[in-house]
């Protein structure tokens, strides 16, 4: 059971720093970016194209997070400067980005056996074995990307970010410019989704072209579970929450294929879970109102 356990939280924990960039758009901004699913098989294609080619680990992560954050610009122009809604934005940039992932890979799947990635060098210098290395990479990674998300969203230019997916109105009568802090808001969701993507390939060992299918649903099961389970009192517990709604998510997943749930229904299971998720709090309501009445 350990051995399940263990690299089920790793790749939960890898998961979560998708799942925190898409809270940025979804809960932060609120705006239904649907990028993610092109700026996560980026994040791929970028670190095993610059792994295979002799770059670095960190080389690889900071150039996924440049490009991915790019891919969130040009949503975020799309939206803001050509006045497209957000859904159909996030989608034009989404379809574009599979011929962009295909032009940095050069063919549709990259493998990286033989090659050192961020967790080869990690089981080198701690001797662990490959789960624990991800468990280790992925909370540090996780904690770190937490800490600076705290502190840039209590910063005055965080904040206005903030304030924009609240009150757009509010923020733009205070002298903000709403359209900058929207391109902001995508920029860093889709350069954190991308560094995930990134890890995740290094995790698995290949980039694939079409990694990305079902992020969007994947970030909002971590997103709505864990908001739904560990609570929303304040912006820490919301970034805990999240984080730990990835774990969980993971965990469900590995527990309904353990116990026999043929692969090809994961999405199926997924769009079912993520349903009833949303419908919590309209579950609630109606059982504390039949027990008022």
């Amino acid at each position: 059971m350990v051995n399940l356990i263990i690299p089920t939280i790793a790749i939960g924990l890898l998961w979560a720093i998708m799942a925190l960039g898409v809270y940025i758009t979804y809960r932060v901004l609120d705006i239904a970016d649907l990028t993610v699913e092109g700026s996560f098989p980026m994040g791929a294609a970028i670190a095993a194209t610059l792994l295979v080619a002799g770059c670095g680990p960190v080389t690889s992560l900071l150039a996924a997070f440049v490009l991915g954050s790019l891919s969130g610009v040009a949503t975020g122009l799309l939206h803001t400067k050509m006045k497209i809604p957000a859904l159909l934005a996030g989608i034009l940039t989404m379809i574009a980005l599979y011929s962009v992932n295909l032009r940095i890979m050069g063919k549709a799947n990259i493998p990286l056996l033989g090659v050192d990635t961020t967790f080869t060098i990690a089981r080198d210098m701690t001797g662990l074995n490959s789960g624990e290395c991800t468990l280790i990479v992925g909370l540090i990674a996780t904690i770190i990307i937490g800490v600076l998300m705290y502190w840039f969203f209590g910063t005055e230019i965080g904040a206005a970010v903030r304030a924009t997916g609240f009150n757009q109105q509010m923020i733009r009568a205070q002298g903000v410019n709403t359209d900058n802090t929207i391109i902001l808001g995508l920029l860093l969701s889709n350069g954190l989704v991308a560094v995930s993507g990134a890890l995740v390939a290094q995790s698995n060992g290949f980039a694939d072209v079409g990694m990305g299918v079902g992020t969007i649903v994947i970030g909002l099961a971590s997103v709505i579970i864990g908001e739904v389970l560990f609570g929303t009192r304040n912006f820490m517990n919301c970034l805990i929450s999240v984080v730990l709604g990835s774990v969980v998510y993971r965990i469900v997943i590995a527990t309904v294929l353990a116990l026999g749930m043929p692969p090809n229904d994961l999405k199926l299971f997924t769009a079912v879970l993520v349903a009833i998720a949303l419908a919590m709090p309209l579950i609630k309501s109606k059982l504390v109102g039949r027990k008022v009445a």
